[in-house]
């Protein structure tokens, strides 16, 4: 059978599998039949809830890819929620009880405590996984069940209280010129992304040590600091999520993040990030966080069962993966390149 010209249908649509994945055909489905089953999901009201829904996936997801691009994945994305959350809580209402007219100094110094927790947990993975040379997959695993359990046990399981109200005020439910002040952080990550992963270096390094991680050690790249700058500015963009949800749901809570993980990576792979690493897209991973938040809120507008919407979440990842197995075969063959 002769090849596809290249401007043909089928060579357009296979540019666009590699490109972005099984994302587009998804998306296009997902709209159609919430549409059908809900008069009420194509309202602008809400779409615009459902964007403001999204900025925390999308958050975590970006950090997430990070660590896909290179190889690897953090299953302690949510841990790092809790810890950010937990952290800040505390130390925010001990100034802010101490002092209640030092309102934003409280506030201040609350986000960079919780901050600073969430990097530490990245410091902690991105070490052993690229210094100790533990799995990815062990790694995160076992800060994600050592930061839970700290989490649980500095709480007792009670939310911290006693928060500012400005917190939730501004980070929580503020608005500058009409625009939610979470969107427009949110939008500012994304753009800061996607200059590190398109116009800098390092964003080259992460994607050839996902990519080669040999041949880019004999290019001259620091495979082991690749490593460790990933794990941390997953980290790092996680605590800011982290930070935003706190002060959208007024208190520091352990049981924040509890799916953020399986959400972060099934949002990225379906966004076309490549489980082999070396393949990643901001703007792709932005749309698979938000078609992971459209379709959680389709399945509730339609009044879907939460233990269906599991099975749901679960077969799209699948579907993605397969997905992803299918590009990595055509880019290896050369199709559509």
């Amino acid at each position: 059978m002769a090849e596809a010209s290249p401007g043909t249908p089928g060579n357009v649509l296979e540019k666009l599998f590699i490109r972005m994945g099984v994302l587009p055909v998804l998306m296009v489905l997902a709209l159609i039949v919430f549409s059908l089953m809900s008069e009420q999901f194509l309202r602008i009201d809400n779409l615009v809830n459902l964007v403001r829904q999204s900025v925390y996936l999308i958050l975590v997801s970006l950090g997430q890819m990070l660590a896909l691009v290179t190889g690897g994945f953090d299953l302690s994305v949510g841990t790092i929620l809790a810890v950010t959350s937990v952290v800040s809580a505390i130390v925010m209402a001990h100034f802010f009880g101490a002092d209640p007219n030092a309102v934003w100094f409280a506030i201040s110094i609350g986000c960079f405590a919780g901050l600073l927790a969430g990097a530490a947990v990245g410091v902690v993975n991105g070490l052993g996984v690229a210094y100790l040379g533990v799995s990815p997959f062990i790694m995160t695993l076992g800060t994600q069940s050592v930061g839970f359990g700290i989490a649980l046990l500095i709480t007792g399981g009670v939310p911290v209280s006693g928060l500012p109200g400005e917190l939730s005020e501004t980070l929580g439910f503020g608005r500058i010129l009409g625009v939610p002040i979470p969107i427009l952080v949110t939008a500012a990550v994304a753009v800061m992304f996607y200059i590190l992963m398109t116009r800098t270096a390092r964003g080259s390094y992460l994607l050839a040590v996902g990519g080669n991680p040999k041949a880019a050690a004999l290019s001259g790249v620091n495979v082991r600091t690749t490593l460790l700058v990933a794990y941390v500015l997953c980290a790092l963009v996680t605590a800011v999520s982290g930070l935003l949800l706190t002060a959208r749901v007024e208190s520091g809570e352990a049981n924040i993040g509890g799916t953020m993980a399986l959400e972060s990576i099934a949002a990225c792979v379906i966004g076309g990030v490549s489980l082999r690493g070396g393949i990643g897209r901001v703007e792709n991973v932005v749309l698979g966080a938000i078609f992971i938040v459209l379709v959680q809120n389709g399945m509730n507008l339609s009044e879907v069962g939460s233990y269906l919407q599991m099975i749901v979440l679960g077969t799209l990842l699948i579907i993605a993966v397969i997905a992803d197995q299918i590009r990595h075969r055509m880019i290896a063959g050369g199709v559509g390149l």
